[in-house]
């Protein structure tokens, strides 16, 4: 086959795999994303390898579903983003910032002393900390628009605590590669944080002042589909500037592309094309990419048990963190814990860290591998636990087997 004809394969193959695990698993009350994933790992080296079968010769087709996959979870935030606005998310500020701000510091240090106690050197050990502090809402807010729950006080929180996660993984990251590599610390760490202002900065004034003007303009002329085209370029454009810009995550910037579109009359224009695009093609893609990347087969037993300790520590480190932040932002027990809970994915962005620790040396193969298991896990297990921690509890029967007539 040309290498057209398998990239048709490939993605046929995936669209049909997603949505038939979807429905699978939504049949056994569980949101359709973990099936996605799931299916997504089967696929993956660790049992087909779907994308180097004999047949399959085209040695970038991985590469160019990893890239379409990428569109997909850009998507995906930019919906998250459009389905609010922005006043929603400043009434849940104070929660968003304890819960983002310990929601990193408190894995990292749970990472660093993980690690010491496992007698890695102590700048290998904090830079575990570090991958550890990272987080993906993307998984948890796909989750959530399926509960319909993305509007409630814990999603609002959560998108917001993402961003101040977000912020703060990136200056922590910025610091620590400054300083090991010989640079200035403070130095790195203030340009970092000036990239990062003016990026909200300008998106934010771009988004509120211009963006609604340039869309009514748009609306007006005769071109088919044309308020959908823009939109797709404003989110390009957003996903762009976050990562060139503000040094800041992709997702980030589309999803405040989303928040500003939001606010627009175009809104209800946008918004079932867009889920049409992302649902229908690039998020399924997105969600079995992650699992083709990944080789649970050929983890050592060492990576296995290192692998499993620190997804132990991941997850009790996002839900203590930002369990905690949420307390401290006036949200009551449950609610706390939902939002510890959405907070656990690492996801693409934990991947990004991992493979940039590779890359300058500061995680050994072992542990990387280790790492790689550990955001596997974390984004797995986030669907169910998130689902379980809105549960309503069943009521208690009423003595005699009488219900309780309201």
């Amino acid at each position: 086959m040309t290498p057209f004809l398998q990239l048709i394969f490939t993605l046929t193959i995936i669209i049909l795999a997603a949505k038939s695990a979807g429905y699978l698993v939504t049949r056994l009350g569980q949101p359709s994303v973990l099936g996605e994933l799931l299916v997504g790992i089967l696929l993956g080296p660790t049992l087909i390898d779907l994308t180097h079968l004999p047949f399959i010769t085209d040695p970038h087709l991985g590469e160019i579903i990893y890239e379409m996959g990428e569109l997909g979870v850009l998507m995906l935030m930019f919906i998250a983003g459009l389905e609010l606005h922005l006043s929603d998310l400043t009434r849940e500020t104070r929660a968003s910032a304890y819960a983002g701000i310990l929601g990193v510091l408190v894995p990292v240090g749970f990472g660093l002393g993980t690690g010491l106690m496992l007698g890695q050197p102590f700048t290998l050990a904090l830079f575990l900390g570090l991958s550890l502090g990272a987080t993906s809402v993307s998984i948890s807010a796909q989750t959530l628009i399926e509960m319909k729950a993305l509007r409630s006080r814990i999603g609002l929180t959560l998108l917001g605590a993402a961003v101040f996660d977000d912020v703060l993984v990136i200056l922590l990251l910025s610091i620590f590669v400054a300083v090991s590599s010989g640079g200035n610390g403070l130095t790195e760490t203030a340009l970092v944080l000036l990239k990062m202002i003016v990026f909200l900065g300008a998106s934010a004034a771009f988004g509120i002042w211009l963006l609604p003007r340039l869309s009514r303009l748009v609306a007006r002329l005769s071109v088919s589909q044309g308020s959908l085209a823009f939109a797709i370029v404003i989110l390009l454009v957003y996903g762009l500037a976050a990562e060139l810009v503000g040094g800041m995550a992709a997702i980030t910037g589309t999803f405040m592309a989303g928040l500003m579109f939001s606010r627009t009359p175009e809104k209800s224009v946008i918004e079932p094309g867009l889920h049409a695009i992302a649902y229908g093609f690039f998020v399924p893609i997105f969600f079995i990419s992650i699992g083709l990347g990944v080789d649970l087969a050929n983890l050592g037993l060492d990576a296995v048990w290192l692998t499993l300790v620190i997804t132990v520590v991941a997850i009790l480190g996002k839900v203590i963190g930002s369990g905690i932040g949420g307390r401290l932002g006036r949200l009551n027990w449950r609610e706390s814990l939902q939002l510890g809970v959405g907070m656990i994915s690492r996801g693409e962005v934990g991947l990004i860290v991992a493979q940039l620790g590779l890359d300058e040396g500061l995680l050994d193969q072992t542990t990387f591998s280790a790492v790689i298991g550990m955001v596997i896990l974390t984004t797995v297990v986030t669907p169910p636990l998130l689902r379980a921690s809105f549960a309503q509890p069943k009521p208690a029967p009423q003595p005699g087997g009488q219900e309780e007539v309201s």
